[in-house]
């Protein structure tokens, strides 16, 4: 019985050494379970003999690339916890969670100096390891192949993933090894992955759509090869030259890859599926895949959960417009009213899930976990439906959250940082469909009494704000004024409304 997560690649590798396991497009190293797994032990024992310790934080800034892979199992086999950064933040906000996190090192790569350097001069106690140039990959190399002693199992956490909230500060959701492994199983055993498949993993590493699926091809037997950035000509090639079999997409992508030349160009041989989260897929684009001969799946989850805990399957996708299909086996999934009785069919509800698959709660944050999980139950703060047949229509994401281009961006984060402005009084921000991102951000401002300047002078200098303190995807696109937010009898900014005032479309 499996216990520990990194035990996964050991077995896999004892059973199918020879198969191919990672294909680096960024370096065109290619590897099989077997070269996979004694990469993963040379690190963990080259970490161990640098005294680290099983349950401290080893935090990961790398792009999508074989080391990431490397460094993730290597850390689940020692019992280090993974703690995944977004390179996408800006180095405030990586700052914050390195202080909250406690991590003791960092592994990165050499293209993240731009980042690196400045929060190298914040944490001069952390160990700083640049995983692909210099010393520390020498000590690699030479280290023994031999497997570490495990040191970490069951509920002992695996990894850390930041997730932000209404308060705009970040919190630390700890997934454990049990959790994990629980979760590999059930989506293992809902979807059609199949073991030899060859799927491309461009979704970053560092959120659990990338993650996710790139353990479960350890777990399955599949081919993974890594992308560091969506292009969809890139893609179509990579679809014909290694005969590529599925992949990881939102909708925005799979827009720009049918729009692109390409699609009619690429012999497609092996291609099958798309598993498609983050936002609804419209029906013409799942009609246009299904006409190619690709399936095109549909999930919903979260950070929280894992990731997928329920998946709609393409023969659904027409007679069920809009849902997001039913629960993953072996996970309870219910549409609940406020006193956590499962409502009837039609009626809106809060998603709520329970199982093995759950997150051990948020790090140092008690009061959230708390919040989130109550008798067992998480919950996701999505409003949904169920009709009779059980199957689940999302109808308002969580707390007015904005996706773009798969990016989860909460309001009060970016409310946060524009509020600080002296010419501020008031913000809302709101998302605005994009052609291209799915949605892009807006934010609609009240201006303070004493602004002496003109508008045009505020954005100038709230663009100025948002570039030194968020990341590119976080900032807003669109600037709109207005003299008062819309707000309800307790004080709450009526996001509906200004969504409604400013439907947009984003300007690209």
């Amino acid at each position: 019985m499996l216990l520990n997560s990194g035990q996964v690649l050991t077995e896999r590798a004892k059973i199918g050494p020879r198969v191919e396991a990672i294909v680096d497009t960024a370096s065109g190293a290619r590897c099989d379970f077997r070269q996979l797994n004694d990469r993963a032990n040379q690190t963990a024992n080259t970490l161990l003999a640098m005294e680290f310790r099983p349950g401290e934080r080893i935090a990961c800034l790398m792009p999508n690339q074989s080391q990431y892979m490397e460094s993730f199992y290597a850390c689940a086999k020692a019992g280090f916890v993974f703690v995944a950064l977004n390179w996408r933040l800006s180095v405030t906000e990586l700052a914050y969670q390195l202080m909250d996190s406690g991590a003791v090192a960092v592994l990165y790569a050499a293209e993240q100096k731009s980042l690196v350097d400045p929060l190298r001069q914040q944490f001069p106690h952390i160990r700083w390891l640049a995983a692909d140039e210099g010393d520390y990959p020498a000590a690699v190399a030479e280290a023994a192949t031999a497997e570490p002693p495990i040191g970490a199992t069951g509920t002992d956490p695996l990894y850390m993933m930041y997730t932000s909230g209404t308060t705009g500060r970040p919190k630390g959701a700890l997934m454990s090894h049990a959790a994990n492994i629980a979760w590999l199983a059930s989506m293992l055993a809902t979807s059609d992955l199949r073991h030899g498949e060859r799927n491309i993993i461009v979704a970053p590493l560092f959120h659990i759509g990338g993650l996710g699926l790139a353990m479960s091809a350890v777990y399955r037997g599949m081919t993974t090869v890594l992308l560091k950035q969506f292009d969809p000509g890139v893609m179509w090639d990579l679809v014909d030259a290694e005969k590529i079999t599925g992949f990881f997409a939102v909708p925005a992508m799979l827009a720009l890859m049918y729009q692109h030349p390409k699609r009619t160009t690429t012999a497609r041989s092996a291609l099958r599926w798309v598993i498609c989260g983050a936002a609804p897929v419209p029906v013409n684009l799942i009609e246009a895949y299904l006409a190619m001969g690709v399936e095109i799946l549909q999930v919903y989850g979260l950070t929280e959960t894992h990731g997928g805990i329920c998946l709609m399957s393409p023969e659904h996708a027409r007679t069920k417009v809009g849902s997001t299909g039913m629960p993953y086996f072996g996970i309870d999934v219910r549409v609940v009213d406020k006193a956590g009785t499962p409502v009837p069919p039609g009626i809106p509800g809060e998603v709520v899930t329970r199982g093995p698959h759950l997150i051990s709660g948020y790090w140092n944050r008690p009061d959230a976990t708390q919040e989130a999980i109550r008798e067992g139950w998480f919950h996701t703060g999505d409003i949904a439906e169920v009709d009779a047949e059980g199957f689940i229509y999302i109808k308002d994401r969580s707390k007015d959250m904005v996706i773009t281009g798969g990016e989860n961006v909460y309001p009060a984060e970016v409310e946060d940082v524009l509020g600080g402005h002296a010419g501020v009084r008031e913000v809302g921000v709101i998302g605005q469909p994009s052609p291209r991102w799915g949605e892009s951000v807006c934010a609609v401002i009240v201006r303070g009494d004493d602004w002496k300047g003109d508008d045009e002078l505020l954005v100038q200098e709230l663009r100025t704000l948002v570039q030194s303190r968020l990341a590119r995807f976080k900032q807003p696109k669109t600037y709109v004024f207005m003299h008062a937010l819309p707000r309800n009898p307790s004080g709450k900014i009526l996001k509906r409304m200004l969504r409604e005032q400013f439907p947009g479309p984003a300007p690209e």
